[in-house]
């Protein structure tokens, strides 16, 4: 399911197209569709940030709704979870305005670690984070994130090396985003080896042609 709705999300990023609905790929009262939506958090509104498709937000409002109520954070969440929920509700609101009904309060997650963490951590929990990269989505996120570009940048080399492809391409998502970038890093090229090969995998799929549409960088 999660697959599904990843390849999804990436043919409209790549296409261009009209043709998106989220309430279209899923059964709303399915409880892996919800999970998906979780799973995948604002990534499963990004083509409606780019209006490559008309928003249905009643239909869409709803599934959404349904996702954040049947798995919200619990007690004890990490910050990756209270982030990415932060996330989904904010996509939400942003991208779904016609959408009726109140949306779930947004949990304040913790940032010490965006100036704290060594960079393999931090590496790994802003690939975790990718589909908060966004445009209005998450800023103080993506601010703790581009006054680390040289970490997230040997987080990219480190994760190529490792062919660790989901979270080269979730870090070099964030990358296109982050100032200084130094030229050295290659990363258009890098982001094009990442697809490629990735074998097909969706949400590397999704991430590349993320980058792409909202940096103008990565594969074309």
């Amino acid at each position: 399911m999660v697959a599904d709705v990843a390849n999804g999300v990436a043919l409209a990023l790549d296409g261009g197209g009209d043709s998106y609905a989220l309430s279209a790929l899923l059964a709303q009262d399915d409880a892996a569709a919800l999970a998906a939506i979780r799973v995948l958090g604002a990534d499963v509104l990004a083509p409606y940030a780019l209006g490559l498709a008309a928003a249905h937000g009643g239909p869409d409002g709803q599934v959404v709704r349904r996702a954040l109520t049947a798995y919200p954070p619990g007690a004890a969440a990490s910050d990756v979870s209270l982030w990415s929920y932060r996330g989904l509700v904010e996509a939400s609101r942003a991208f779904l305005p016609d959408a009726e009904g109140d949306w779930p309060a947004e949990p304040l997650p913790g940032d010490a670690w965006l100036r704290t963490d060594p960079w393999p951590k931090l590496a790994h929990r802003a690939s975790q984070l990718a589909a908060l990269a966004l445009p209005g989505v998450a800023p103080a996120l993506a601010a703790g994130l581009a006054a680390r570009t040289e970490d997230l940048s040997r987080g990219f080399v480190r994760a190529v090396r490792r062919r660790d492809w989901l979270q080269a391409a979730g870090v070099g998502r964030w990358l296109t985003r982050a100032p200084d970038v130094p030229d050295s890093l290659g990363l258009d090229v890098g982001l094009v080896y990442v697809r490629r090969m990735s074998d097909g995998d969706p949400r590397v799929a999704l991430h590349t042609a993320a980058a792409r549409r909202f940096a103008g960088r990565g594969p074309r």
